[in-house]
């Protein structure tokens, strides 16, 4: 008997399709999930710019009350458009925030230049966490040889962290982000691991670490909830209430009066980031981010589909760069040509299959949670 290759099944308004997602489910249209999802709570349910002006200006007077030092707020920079426009917005809005840069050591030369211009055009005060590297690298090489999707784990979480472990330090109430829906809203699970999943860091690097974890900064599920729900630590997803964000008008702001640079690509001011998203990605796991990214982009209608067909077409990773990512990436993290190979050829596995947060704590969490919600509503009457 033959058996049918399973067919592929592309939506009809956005890019993505079933090998970006099995569980993709479509409308009577041929519409996936992802861009119903975005619809119902982006477009139909959009707050107005005026709404938004409301909502920022209360948060402004709360950021501003809270001031219990030089600084107002934190704010997350990786030299990127987010972040650099984040920047850029707090100076306008008259707030010090203290800049936050996370250094695992993969900064490109455009990431470390853009950065000095973040900070030389608005006069903000930086603070450069800059990893142990031999720990760091033995980090990221057990996700490497663990086989698992989510290589970039040890860098997202660690930069996470140290937004609250300051925060914390310096009695700032506020952490800014330069997270959007418009560019940020769809990434399908396939293409991530839950990056708060300290059971799965710990265990992973147990398995294939060999250097023990004395600076890498964990945020374990409890001491992440004494931030939140004790020290009343907040995020704000701040351009999401600056009129629409649109990545292309942010990005000729920032490279007029930022004096930014691109770098081609999202998140591609790490070279990791590059290597990874541009190559091993696709190659070892068979997934192109670009489609999620290009689909976020149709559905914030920044874009056309045949817009995004199109860059698609397009070689996700120039050859020449690509080449001499390779070589820097495989000698920085003491790796020949043979090893890396050969865990590349090694068959995937789940994240599932290692201790996590999603088999344990999160479960009991959310059934105590359920248990409690009576009693608590009883409180609140």
């Amino acid at each position: 008997m033959t058996i049918k290759k399973q067919e592929i099944i592309e939506c009809s308004h956005c890019v993505l399709d079933t090998h970006d997602d099995p569980t993709m489910t479509f409308d009577a249209n041929g519409v996936c999930n992802y861009c119903r999802n975005y619809k119902k709570n982006y477009v139909d349910n959009a707050i107005t710019l005026e709404e938004k002006r409301q909502i920022l200006e209360r948060q402004l007077n709360l950021i501003k009350n809270a001031k219990n030092g030089p600084y107002d707020t934190i704010l997350g920079v990786s030299g990127g458009v987010d972040s650099t426009y984040a920047a850029y917005v707090c100076k306008q809005l008259g707030l010090n925030p203290l800049l936050v840069h996370f250094d695992n050591g993969w900064n490109s030369e455009q990431a470390v230049s853009n950065i000095e211009q973040i900070t030389k055009n608005t006069g903000f005060d930086l603070y450069t966490y800059v990893v142990d590297w031999p720990e760091f690298r033995d980090l990221q090489l057990a996700y490497i040889k663990a086989s698992v999707l989510d290589w970039e784990i040890p860098s997202d979480h660690g930069f996470f962290a140290i937004l609250y472990r300051l925060a914390n330090k310096f009695n700032i109430k506020y952490i800014l982000t330069g997270h959007n829906h418009q560019t940020e809203a769809i990434l399908p699970k396939t293409m991530r691991h839950n990056k708060m999943d300290v059971d799965n860091i710990i265990d992973i690097h147990k398995q294939f670490g060999k250097l023990p974890i004395k600076t890498y900064p964990l945020l374990g599920f409890w001491r992440f909830n004494y931030y939140l729900r004790i020290k009343k630590i907040e995020r704000f997803n701040l351009l999401e209430y600056i009129e629409e964000y649109n990545k292309d008008k942010a990005k000729q702001i920032i490279i007029k009066e930022m004096g930014w640079k691109d770098y081609g690509g999202k998140h591609y001011e790490s070279i990791f980031t590059r290597f990874y998203q541009g190559y091993v990605l696709k190659e070892k796991f068979g997934f192109e981010k670009r489609k999620a990214h290009l689909a976020n982009l149709i559905c914030s209608g920044q874009i056309t589909k045949e817009e995004a067909k199109a860059e698609l077409a397009l070689p996700v990773y120039n050859e020449t760069v690509y080449k001499v990512d390779r070589n820097f990436v495989l000698k920085k993290l003491g790796l020949n040509e043979e090893q890396f190979q050969a865990m590349m050829n090694e068959p995937v596995r789940s994240h599932l299959e290692f201790k996590s947060y999603m088999k344990g704590l999160y479960l009991k969490h959310e059934k105590f949670m359920r248990t409690i919600k009576p009693i608590t509503k009883l409180f609140k009457k």
